[in-house]
């Protein structure tokens, strides 16, 4: 009989973000991401190995403890499964405050880049700092983001630029993954930015980045990630480069769309790439075909929050498109200097337009099948790793409407209680 090592009990409200048939894959479109599995009344037992024993109805699931088990008491709180955040840029050096009276002046993004700030700026900041440096700046925002409920984190590199610089970001994260418990996916993205003056032909830079790609591969590099926008690579280039990575047998993602429509969901589709980010100027036409694509739309909300953008079009890509939608902080020094994953949640319901149903869909299952960890992340489910979210708080609308702060009471991951 499976030993069960703790039970988290009185459960008012559970999301599993489940179905009765245990389906796997993204939920695509409105009426599939307002599935959410939703119990009354639960509790959810946890065996020795972290794994998720059982979930259900409280009477039957605190049937399986013994005098061992660990109760935990939820208070009648809602639960769901540990949130996924898959789109950050969470290694990089110093940060971009300074670039605010820029901002007020009216620069847009792309003029301070051109200007050698923005990315640029971090490229130079994380190239003055240390591995360890790195590290300690990188492991406090992971301790911020799992007090908002984040257990899985992807975490790009792409303020190196250069093999070396690139490499010391990914050797970061990989000591992340193992000096903390949260889960990371590792992202290269050497082509992030091009340096505002370049010691060879534009031409040779990008195979520069091309030949970048094994060695970051072979250390770790899931994904490869490129920036295809107006002024950074254009559609052609990132094809390029993310061809390379797929015949290395890489994963890929992109930067599409953010500013100017050129191109990128189209390119994201003709690839099959896991998920499209940004997306806030793509076309119809290039949104239709991501979903025929089966790649993923990540919205990040923070991001066109804080440059004042008009935000990406979550309800066309819902009720139109028929898209599997996730969301992500983004977390980075310039466009969106916040570990708050909630106030992400919080504003995919104020300016995306999205429901509490489809947002938490957004931050969990989905979220994980666009970091390629759909079947052990985002769903509580047998056998599935215990991550958990306890939230100090009745239901996900007050979570989402008392937005700003942290309303998690506990936090496990696989299993273990982290807070």
């Amino acid at each position: 009989m499976t030993q069960i090592r703790r039970i988290i009990d009185n459960i008012g409200l559970l999301w599993t973000m489940d179905d009765a048939n245990h389906t796997d894959g993204p939920r695509c479109g409105r009426e599939a991401m307002r599935t959410v599995g939703a119990i009354e009344n639960a509790a959810i037992a946890i065996d020795a190995a972290g794994l998720i024993a059982d979930v259900g109805p409280r009477k039957s699931i605190l049937d399986m403890a013994d005098a061992d088990t660990e109760i935990i008491d939820a208070k009648g709180g809602f639960v769901s499964p540990g949130l996924v955040d898959p789109h950050t840029h969470l290694v990089h050096g110093g940060s971009r405050e300074k670039e605010l009276p820029l901002r007020i002046a009216g620069a847009s993004y792309l003029d301070i880049l051109r200007q050698g700030g923005g990315i640029l700026r971090t490229v130079r900041d994380t190239a003055a700092q240390s591995e360890a440096a790195l590290l300690n700046q990188a492991k406090v925002s992971l301790e911020r983001m799992s007090r908002f409920g984040v257990t899985t984190v992807e975490a790009k590199t792409g303020y190196g630029l250069t093999l070396e610089g690139e490499m010391k970001q990914l050797l970061v994260a990989k000591q992340l993954a193992e000096a903390q418990p949260l889960s990371l996916v590792h992202t290269a993205m050497p082509a992030h930015a091009v340096p505002k003056d370049l010691p060879t032909s534009r031409e040779a830079f990008i195979e520069q980045i091309v030949d970048m790609l094994p060695a970051l591969h072979d250390a770790g590099a899931e994904f490869a990630d490129v920036f295809v926008e107006d002024g950074v690579f254009s559609v052609e280039e990132g094809r390029h480069i993310l061809m390379k990575a797929k015949s290395l047998g890489m994963k890929t993602k992109i930067h599409a769309d953010e500013i100017a429509p050129i191109g990128g969901a189209e390119l994201a589709a003709e690839l099959g790439a896991t998920s499209a980010d940004h997306l806030l100027a793509a076309s119809n036409e290039g949104l239709v075909k991501m979903a025929e694509a089966g790649v993923i739309a990540v919205c990040l909300p923070g991001t066109s929050f804080y440059l004042q953008k008009t935000p990406a079009r979550a309800r066309f890509m819902l009720d139109e498109a028929n898209l599997a939608v996730a969301v992500a902080s983004d977390y980075n020094p310039g466009s969106c200097p916040s570990e708050n994953f909630g106030l992400t949640m919080s504003l995919a319901l104020l300016t995306l337009h999205m429901t509490p149903e489809e947002i938490w869909n957004a931050a969990t299952r989905n979220a994980a099948y666009a970091i390629a960890r759909g079947d052990v992340a985002g769903v509580i489910r047998k056998g599935r790793p215990a991550d958990v979210v306890v939230y100090a708080a009745p239901n996900p609308e007050y979570v989402l409407t008392h937005f700003g702060i942290s309303h998690v009471g506990m936090l496990f991951v696989k299993g273990r209680r982290i807070l």
